[in-house]
């Protein structure tokens, strides 16, 4: 007989949480679909099938009716129902991504595709991002289907192709050409949130994300006259491209809060014990930020609309100028700073020099004062007493982003217990991915005790 651990205390009468087999589950998961490569350079060849017939197999297992869909061949979704005991009830969807970026075997200590499990540890190209919350889901579901649990919510899960790219081939796909799967979904959560961030003096912060800024990235053209590289030329098109560009570097963007945002550094400074109004007119949040120590990092790139250079591309031989250059921006948007970042855009181009979007995606606000937000920090602290949960707004995007089409309030939680030492925001696209066995183990078992209560 499996071994049972309970969720809540002894002799309440409260269904049991993870067993033995799902926390060998969590971790063997992980370890495979890491072996399986997914690998999106975002230049369409990524070939997510593999990963998504083990998912639909680990599911049907469970006595779920997995439906594979692809907008291009071998990019592959799989959507799944569970029923819940309440059919007026709301569903909530799960959701994660199966594909992974790109990662050089020669850079990294073990090989990015090995899944190598080794001093406690689950080694490889999405251990973070994120088949670790892919093989929660499963361990969590299975569990469920091995001792009869239902949970109150219909749930639909979604695992998605695409998300490291444009999205056009998961979850955009999903949402735009097969809505009835969701029908019925408020609420979702996927990834991104509910990490232990060790804020320094033993304090263990939780992060859950109530909201992402809006991506705008940017493509811009700079014309001029041709000609010869010995001739004086007053109408350079690089010239005029690089001026483009160092201003939109050296842009000071204002500060734009938002409700999470605010409620974020309300959260952190009562943590800190910094006596400041953060609804205050005057109230300035760069002065905060350095009162806080390492937890800044979580606020700071959400305090304000972003724009960074990341490409250029001029020319075909250096004695030649030529008519045409070209430059990639990533922006960022807050939610509600759309308009300012295009009149910002607008001006900081100038003259002779064009932009349009290369790709857009909209900014996101969920409720901090939801039930489902307080559900979420019931199950963390449930787990691990010493956490404190705090809201915050990712700086990038999500596959939340789609599904909002379909009014799908969006959440970032996907709980790993992590030891101090271990940056796991670094980790995101980093050499050496990797995740703690116990920090699966943590994951699990919140997000079990998350789904039964929510």
């Amino acid at each position: 007989m499996a071994e049972v651990e309970f969720a809540g205390e002894a002799g309440t009468g409260q269904v049991p949480g993870v067993d033995r087999q799902a926390l060998d589950e969590v971790v063997r998961f992980t370890s495979e679909l890491i072996r399986i490569d997914t690998s999106n350079a975002g230049d369409g060849a990524c070939q997510e099938r593999p990963a998504a017939e083990y998912v639909a197999e680990r599911l049907a297992e469970a006595g779920l009716a997995p439906t594979l869909l692809e907008r291009s061949k071998g990019r592959t979704n799989v959507v799944a129902r569970i029923e819940g005991t309440d059919p007026a009830a709301d569903a909530l969807l799960v959701h994660g991504h199966l594909d992974v970026v790109p990662a050089e075997p020669a850079d990294w200590t073990v090989h990015p595709f090995s899944g190598e499990i080794r001093d406690g540890v689950v080694w490889g190209r999405g251990a973070i991002d994120m088949k670790n919350m892919d093989a929660m889901v499963l361990a969590t579901v299975r569990r469920w289907a091995r001792s009869g649990v239902r949970p109150r919510r219909d749930i639909v899960l979604a695992f998605t192709a695409d998300e490291e790219a444009s999205a056009e081939d998961g979850s955009g796909f999903l949402a735009d050409r097969h809505p009835g799967l969701f029908e019925g979904c408020t609420e979702g959560i996927s990834e991104s949130g509910a990490f232990t961030f060790h804020a320094g003096n033993g304090m263990q912060l939780y992060p859950v994300a109530a909201g992402e800024r809006g991506t705008a990235w940017l493509k811009l053209t700079a014309r001029g006259r041709a000609g010869h590289g010995s001739k004086v030329n007053r109408d350079n098109a690089v010239s005029r491209l690089a001026a483009a560009v160092a201003r939109i570097g050296a842009h000071d963007w204002p500060v734009r809060l938002t409700p999470t945002v605010r409620a974020a550094l309300r959260e952190l400074a009562a943590l800190y014990g910094v006596d400041t109004d953060v609804d205050a007119p005057d109230f300035d949040p760069d002065a905060l930020l350095s009162r806080l120590g390492t937890a800044a990092k979580l606020v700071e790139p959400t305090v304000r609309n972003s724009a960074n250079p990341t490409m250029l591309a001029a020319g075909y031989k250096v004695n030649v100028i030529p008519g045409t250059a070209v430059a990639h921006v990533d922006g960022r948007v807050v939610p509600g700073g759309e308009a300012e970042f295009r009149t910002t855009m607008d001006e900081l181009t100038g003259p002779g020099v064009s932009w349009e979007y290369h790709h857009r995606e909209v900014a996101l606000e969920a409720p901090v004062d939801s039930p489902t937000f307080a559900a979420m920090r019931a199950a963390i602290e449930r787990f691990d007493p010493d956490g404190r949960v705090v809201p915050y707004c990712m700086s990038g995007g999500t596959d939340a982003k789609q599904f909002s089409r379909l009014g799908i309030t969006g959440y970032g939680f996907s709980p790993l217990k992590l030891p101090e030492g271990f940056d796991y925001q670094a980790l995101f696209h980093g050499v050496d991915e990797c995740v703690p066995v116990e920090g699966l183990h943590f994951g699990v078992r919140v997000l079990d005790h998350f789904l039964r209560a929510v």
